[in-house]
């Protein structure tokens, strides 16, 4: 068997075994949440891989994992690569594990060619890139480069009302050692992270990104009245779903006029009977686009909206930002060298977050894209071809060997 042949053996062995875990029996995608059995048994599934293969595990104070190849003679600033194995709610299955699987077979695909290495290469899985459990995307990145503050990352909370810091405590992990850790970042030299395209932009089977585009998080808490659905005359009801229903719709008005998008996917409703008037409701936008500019006008457009029509039904909204990320142009000379090694691939932005853009503010980054044919993402749908995870592990191959010759 061909070093080739054996790199995709490998790279099915290791897909097979990871596409169980967490998926929903009837289809509706995955379910991978921090911190939960699934990504738990994701996490367990990597460090066994990686003690298969001899590197050395880490697990830093904020919950993220490394895996080390270091090879005789092997010094100074190592390449990283890797990606996550946290899901959306009735997510894909590529999003993040393909990055992750894709660097251990580039890895046994390097070793498999005798490639000489004289740099150490770590492949990481960063803790919480979602944010689908405690509502910080990126968090584990964050805490890692600086990018958010420990005392407010200890006290999130999950749906179920536990904080991030009796999570890491159940864990093993000290809550008061989280944050900054400049001796890990000191040893790495760069970041690469392979992962699945989320759009339809891309038509070769490999590509490098170019920057993401600002985006951020807000939540929106409307306080109304709660009451009897079939007692309560419209006139004397404060009910804060109609400010809501108005967010909704100035989101969409509001990204459209400013060639941005705007997204109101999740939301609470307390308490949440059929026949009741609801007394409180809690709703997240999400809103990205080509500018800082043009993100916070969506946000203070659909805010200006709703602060109208809660006080026109005497409901009271507040407003707080939980993440926030300005464009990330990624290095450039990394990102053209990159470009040079796999012969010219195409280059192109993305509208998506990734712990590469986090990883930015603190070293050089760059991002390679691997075809998605049906265009879809964080749901059941996303795919790609096997061919083309196969060209992925093959280019990021040819990039980690190029990066850590020394």
């Amino acid at each position: 068997m061909d070093t080739a042949t054996d790199a995709a053996a490998r790279f099915e062995e290791m897909w097979a075994a990871l596409l169980p875990i967490g998926r929903d029996p009837d289809g509706g995608g995955y379910r991978r949440f921090a911190w939960t059995p699934p990504e738990l048994e994701c996490r367990a599934w990597f460090l066994d891989e990686a003690r298969r293969r001899g590197l050395d595990v880490e697990r830093d104070r904020n919950g993220n994992l490394f895996a080390w190849w270091r090879p005789d003679g092997a010094a100074g600033p190592a390449v990283l690569t890797g990606s996550h194995l946290d899901s959306v709610p009735g997510g894909g299955a590529f999003d993040g594990p393909l990055g992750v699987v894709s660097a251990l077979a580039a890895i046994d695909l390097l070793r498999a060619r005798g490639e000489r290495i004289g740099r150490p290469v770590g492949v990481a899985v960063f803790a919480e890139e979602e944010g689908a459990r405690f509502g910080v995307a990126c968090l584990g990145s964050r805490l890692l480069t600086g990018a958010i503050d420990p005392s407010r990352a200890r006290a999130l909370r999950d749906g179920d009302g536990r904080t991030f810091a009796d999570v890491l405590a159940a864990d093993g992990l000290d809550p008061d050692a989280i944050g900054p850790d400049d001796d890990l970042l000191g040893r790495v030299g760069c970041f690469v992270e392979l992962h699945v395209e989320q759009g339809r932009a891309l038509q070769e089977p490999v590509g490098v990104a170019s920057a993401i585009i600002p985006h951020g998080r807000w939540r929106f808490d409307f306080t109304g009245e709660g009451n009897h659905a079939g007692t309560t005359r419209l006139a004397d009801r404060r009910d804060p779903m109609l400010p809501f229903a108005h967010m909704v719709l100035a989101a969409r008005e509001a990204a459209a006029r400013r060639d941005a998008v705007a997204t109101v996917g999740k939301v609470h409703v307390t308490p949440g009977g059929v026949n009741a008037v609801p007394s409180s409701v809690a709703a997240w936008l999400d809103a990205r686009g080509p500018s800082d500019d043009a993100v916070r006008g969506v946000v203070a457009d659909v805010h200006e909206a709703v602060r109208a029509a809660a006080s026109s039904h005497g409901v009271a909204v507040d407003l707080s930002e939980e993440s926030y990320t300005e464009v990330v142009g990624f290095d450039t000379a990394l990102r053209d060298r990159i470009v040079r090694t796999l012969g010219g691939a195409p280059v192109l932005p993305t509208g998506a977050g990734h712990d590469a853009g986090v990883l930015a503010a603190r070293l050089p980054t760059a991002m390679l894209f691997v075809r998605n044919p049906t265009g879809v993402s964080h749901a059941p749908a996303e795919h790609a071809e096997t061919a083309d995870c196969l060209a992925g592990v093959e280019a990021l191959a040819a990039v980690l060997a190029d990066l850590a010759r020394g």
